[in-house]
């Protein structure tokens, strides 16, 4: 076990914080009595993901693109800054690759200036579409470097290399985490993806939208359980960097998901199927081997438990 105590508060930055991820971060972060503040452009995050939140005295809600330069100091710095779902990432490449690279470079800096330990949010994505299954962090990924997907998979990649750079060339205290399928309150209800889509359209009776034949694997970790691991990452020694998995080795196909939405939801919703979109993988699992020997770390909450926290949410949302 490298996981290191917190003995005091520290002041710590959480880029992309009012979304859905990270704002279970700041939740966790100032349950602990932590000093937080929160940065976001409001892309894809939302001010209501924060809102209970914004009258604590340890909490600060900045509005930011981590695209331009900011001078902040900071003990930890976690950069969670990035449109995560395919209809968002795609809906403006461009955008899409500099918050993951000039992103990377401007909190880079920040925390080169002020000292501070940074946690890179990588993906699951830099496998691309995988050969070899389940997913090591010792596989260097099959990706397309010029196909739709790429401006998310390419962005995160050169993010990763950066954190190494920096880690190399300055001496600095870099934390990789590679995220695996989450789900949880506070997605996104139109994000496009998989859990999202399937729970709003069941909720509403709509039909299923399957891609492909539902064959395609995918496992899901619940949110809670990864912002876990999000602090254990940053909690190990400084001699590990990772990249470091994070997710859930459970696998279930598409049309397993589909299946346990109606049933979870009372739905009279029908299947609809339609072709696969260019470059979507046919599995996806992490290896999780690293995070439980490094991080004491396995997710705990198991998918039909996570489903039903899910669905309870999105029903006060769309009521």
């Amino acid at each position: 076990m490298t996981i290191m105590a917190r003995f005091s508060s520290k002041r710590i930055l959480v880029s992309g914080g009012a979304g859905f991820l990270g704002s279970h971060l700041c939740d966790r972060l100032i349950a602990q009595g932590h000093e937080v503040l929160c940065l976001d452009n409001f892309f894809t995050g939302s001010k209501d993901n924060v809102t209970h939140l914004l009258n604590h005295p340890k909490f600060e809600l900045i509005r930011h693109d981590v695209v331009e330069p900011i001078r902040i100091e900071a003990d930890e710095i976690y950069n969670l800054a990035c449109p995560a779902s395919p209809v968002h990432y795609q809906y403006n490449p461009i955008a899409t690759i500099k918050t993951s690279v000039m992103g990377a470079l401007n909190l880079l800096g920040a925390a080169k200036r002020s000292r501070a330990k940074i946690f890179q949010a990588s993906t699951s994505e830099v496998y691309g579409d995988p050969k070899i299954h389940p997913q090591t962090e010792k596989y260097w990924g099959h990706v397309n470097p010029v196909g739709i997907r790429s401006c998310y998979d390419e962005g995160k990649r050169c993010a990763e290399t950066l954190f190494f750079d920096y880690h190399r060339q300055h001496k600095m205290r870099i934390k990789v985490a590679r995220i695996f399928n989450t789900y949880g309150p506070r997605m996104h209800p139109h994000d496009g993806r998989v859990v999202s889509n399937f729970i709003v359209q069941a909720l509403k009776n709509e039909p299923i939208t399957v891609y492909g034949e539902g064959k395609q694997t995918r496992s899901f970790c619940y949110a809670d359980d990864l912002i876990e691991g999000f602090l254990r990452v940053m909690d190990t020694e400084d001699a590990f960097t990772g990249p470091v998995n994070l997710g859930n080795p459970n696998e279930f196909s598409i049309l397993e998901l589909a299946e346990k939405a109606i049933k979870l939801t009372g739905s009279k919703s029908k299947l609809v199927f339609k072709p696969l979109p260019s470059d979507d993988p046919l599995q996806r699992c992490p290896d999780i081997s690293l995070a439980k020997s490094k991080l004491g770390w396995e997710p705990q909450v198991q998918l039909e438990d996570g489903l039903k926290r899910t669905i309870q949410y999105f029903e006060q949302l769309l009521k």
